[in-house]
């Protein structure tokens, strides 16, 4: 499956998160670390539902961008 990352410059790197799958997150140096956290992460929590036989989330959102004058 792929899930949608939300990806957040931080003072000290970045972090991420799926908002499809709730408590999964991640951080990162670096674009490429946080990148590759986030898959792991993601790996070890869909691991752990279907461990405890738990409903694997479906990937439900989206993005866009809007343009607006300023």
């Amino acid at each position: 499956m792929k899930y949608l990352v939300v990806i957040e410059k931080m003072q000290t790197g970045y972090s991420a998160y799926s908002p499809d799958v709730l408590g999964c997150v991640s951080t990162g140096a670096t674009l490429e670390e946080v990148n590759e956290n986030m898959q792991e992460a993601l790996e070890f929590h869909i691991d752990g539902l279907i461990e405890e036989g738990i409903e694997i989330p479906k990937p439900s959102t989206y993005s866009a961008y809007v343009e607006v004058a300023a």
